[in-house]
């Protein structure tokens, strides 16, 4: 039951009301009767007084008091109209309604903003002054903004929502006219969506009215949403340039991509074939031909029905450098394919090379290249940017378990690339208890040891993963490259692999042997740690040479050293190196710093810390101090979240040591237009902002009747606050001080 004593309001139960009323009642009556009996007829009138104010106290907090509040507007209610502004209106897909064109001619969405905010229908909703209607538009541009500042600016419908309900505090409705294009879902870190506004609106009991501007399906264009170059390459060589293109053409349209550099290089150019209404991902390669830094282009014409070209085209920056790769390679007995690695590797002038050959006969191989004993010490080890493991495991005269795991740090901790070579005598079997295991790609079969022989020759098959690797390009282009797989020569041996483990990119399967997993894989690499991991199951490569001489066996391995080594080279310096994930990263990406640091003797830094200090595009700086990682490697970890397109520069020095000399890097953050021409309106979004603050989607036909459904809103009822006065921290003291008063009094009245 509820029942209200001025601004009262208590709330008991029935049972509750009754065994209230009842216990006033008998403790009324023991108190008048101690009262009648006292002789000192006032102290006691004076403390049973108490006993039964304390005793009514209790009684009516039971009964859940509550004291209401209730504020009435000062000022008339208000209809708020915001309208979006955003280069996204800008479409012109929006058929205009009967009521505003009787040809109903196709204008641009801001267009039909502009006509439906001079209708005359808006003055009805003033209802002859007692309602204030007023309008404001929402992520709109400056007058002279740059191409470069128009890219980074977006639509936010969350925010102008929420402001509008803290400036105005008696909304009647709000009525949005928007094509729903939110794309600032975190503005400084913070999520962003406009459902939170929704929320707002609800609790402040203001229904939301949306009009969703645009038409349902996209515009036929073509568009270049994706372009992942690498930060750099190496001079003379080619480099693999991804990219995504959207289609929402209702056929499939036979382009070609084209890339060309700012120093008058011959442009190179791609024939594709883009299906309709999806995303088509590709590659095209580029030869570095000069060292330094330079501007590319990456585009492709606009087709035959495309409405939209500004978005057929992108340009990217990319370095190009000389490089010494330090190669080690580590195997038992000088099989064939040792012998060509060891041949390719020396005669290529970007790799400096050293060769551990652990004969169990012969002992240890001498010469040229040659070094005589695994290097035990950190300072030594820490140099090698890639590890050729041939038929090499732990056992006598062959690696220590301290040595294997060494290995494995050099490359989880140090970002170094290590090649699996197995061969016929099974020795990498033996790593399967050491820090190697988890970073090999595969997972061998041990009932094989020993690997299958075939009388005749195999060919490797390359998977969807393989033939746009740049690792198997064997070719000058990626046209000619799936006919040189198929005629290089076979092999005669591989390693029995049962299949891949998790993470693992299969390259190259065996096109004939399987086991119960399929095919098996031959061809497998693997990210392990800051490293990587690459596993080739058979010894034969160096037969690639038949009728070519080295031409494919050099250029796989040359893939190989530089695909292994591109991180441990992003920046490098005498006492610091630096990589990062990813190499162009896009405004709302972590880039994931990691950086190995060395002591004024080249040994792993083991006391100190290393400091970035990062100079946003917009030229603020901030400064973070990286986590060391677990060990003695000098491996450092940190990074940042990017929330600007331009140039990001990073440099990381040695905190406290000024001999240190700091690296430099750049990282250029890639981003398109964030607000486009063309995308369909977002009706789902304004549905649902409308459904949860119970109001409604009107289409662009009904809007000249949006006043009839604003005239049939209720009035809007007084905000009303109820304070819990059972609940009040006041009430328990007032409880405490009135009982000791009670306490004290019948202490005093018998002593008197």
């Amino acid at each position: 039951m509820n029942f209200s004593i001025s601004k009262l309001n208590f709330s008991p139960s029935i049972t509750l009301f009754i065994i209230g009323i009842v216990a006033l009642l008998t403790i009324g009556s023991l108190c008048f009767l101690a009262w009648k009996r006292s002789k000192r007829r006032k102290r006691t009138g004076m403390l049973e007084g108490l006993r039964f104010f304390i005793s009514l106290i209790i009684v009516l907090m039971l009964w859940k008091p509550e004291w209401i509040t209730i504020t009435y507007p000062e000022d008339k209610q208000e209809i708020g109209i915001i309208w979006d502004a955003s280069g996204s209106m800008e479409t012109n897909d929006m058929i205009l309604p009967k009521w505003m064109d009787e040809n109903s001619k196709v204008s641009t969405r801001a267009e039909f903003v502009k006509k439906t905010l001079s209708a005359e229908f808006w003055k009805k909703l003033e209802d002859n002054g007692k309602v204030s209607v007023f309008n404001q538009n929402f992520s709109s541009l400056p007058a002279n903004i740059t191409p470069e500042e128009k890219a980074k600016r977006g639509s936010d419908i969350n925010t102008p929502l929420v402001n509008l309900i803290k400036e105005h505090d008696n909304l009647k409705a709000v009525i949005l006219i928007s094509d729903g294009d939110h794309n600032l879902n975190r503005i400084n870190g913070k999520p962003n969506a406009p459902t939170h506004a929704a929320q707002q609106l609800l609790i402040n009991r203001t229904p939301l009215y949306t009009v969703p501007v645009g038409a349902k399906k996209s515009l036929p264009d073509l568009d270049l949403t994706s372009l992942s170059a690498p930060d750099f390459g190496i001079v003379g060589e080619y480099v693999q340039i991804p990219f995504s293109i959207k289609s929402s053409m209702d056929k499939d349209i036979a382009t070609t991509i084209t890339i060309k550099d700012d120093k008058g290089s011959k442009p190179k150019t791609k024939n594709i074939t883009l299906p309709s209404n999806k995303t088509y991902r590709g590659s095209i390669l580029w030869q570095l031909k000069k060292e330094g830094s330079s501007t590319l282009k990456l585009s492709f014409p606009v087709s035959r029905g495309e409405l939209i070209a500004t978005n057929n085209s992108q340009d990217f920056v990319i370095g190009a450098k000389k490089e010494s790769i330090k190669a080690l390679v580590i195997e038992t007995r000088p099989r064939w394919e040792y012998r060509f690695i060891r041949n390719a590797l020396s005669r290529d002038a970007g790799v400096d090379l050293d060769c551990l050959l652990l004969h169990p006969k012969h002992g240890k191989g001498d010469g040229p290249d040659y070094i005589q004993e695994f290097p035990e010490k950190l300072e030594d080890l820490q140099k090698y940017d890639v590890i050729f493991l041939g038929d090499v495991g732990v056992g006598k005269d062959q690696l220590t378990t301290e040595q294997a795991n060494l290995l494995a740090g050099l490359v989880t901790e140090q970002a170094s690339g290590i090649v699996f070579i197995p061969g016929p005598k099974g020795n990498q079997l033996t790593l399967k208890d050491t820090k190697l295991e988890p970073i090999i790609p595969i997972i061998f079969d041990e009932a094989k040891p020993k690997g299958h022989g075939s009388e005749t020759p195999a060919a490797l098959y390359l998977t969807g993963k393989g033939k746009t690797s740049l690792l198997t390009l064997l070719g000058k282009d990626e046209a000619e490259n799936p006919k040189i797989w198929k005629n290089l020569p076979g092999f005669y041996w591989s390693a029995a692999v049962k299949k891949t483990k998790a993470g693992s990119t299969t390259l190259a399967t065996h096109a004939t042997r399987k086991n119960s997993y399929g095919a098996l894989p031959l061809l497998v690499t693997k990210q392990a740690g800051s490293g990587k991991a690459l596993f080739l199951g058979h010894d034969s490569a160096w037969r690639w040479r038949k009728g070519v001489e080295d031409l494919y066996h050099f250029r796989f391995w040359k893939n190989v050293a530089r695909w292994m080594s591109y991180q441990r080279n992003m920046a490098a310096g005498e006492r610091i190196r630096l990589y990062r994930t990813p190499d162009r990263p896009k405004p709302g990406d972590y880039v994931s710093l990691n950086a190995n640091a060395f002591d004024s003797n080249g040994a792993p830094l083991t006391k100190g810390n290393v400091e970035i200090e990062i100079i946003a595009p917009d030229n603020t700086k901030k400064t973070i101090i990286m986590d060391r990682s677990e060990g003695n490697w000098g491996a450092f970890s940190g990074g940042f979240d990017v929330d600007q397109i331009g140039e990001w520069k990073v440099s990381a020095g040695i905190e406290g040591d000024k001999d240190a000399k700091k690296v430099t890097t750049s990282i250029i953050a890639l981003g398109q237009q964030i607000e486009k021409i063309g995308k369909p309106a977002n009706t789902e979004l304004l549905n649902e902002m409308s459904r949860i603050t119970k109001g409604q989607l009107i289409t662009p036909e009904e809007l000249n009747n949006i006043t009839k459904l604003i005239d049939a809103l209720p009035a809007k009822s007084p905000l009303q606050s109820r304070t819990p006065l059972w609940a009040h921290i006041a009430l328990l003291i007032t409880l405490i001080v009135l009982l000791a008063l009670f306490w004290i009094g019948r202490k005093l009245n018998g002593t008197f």
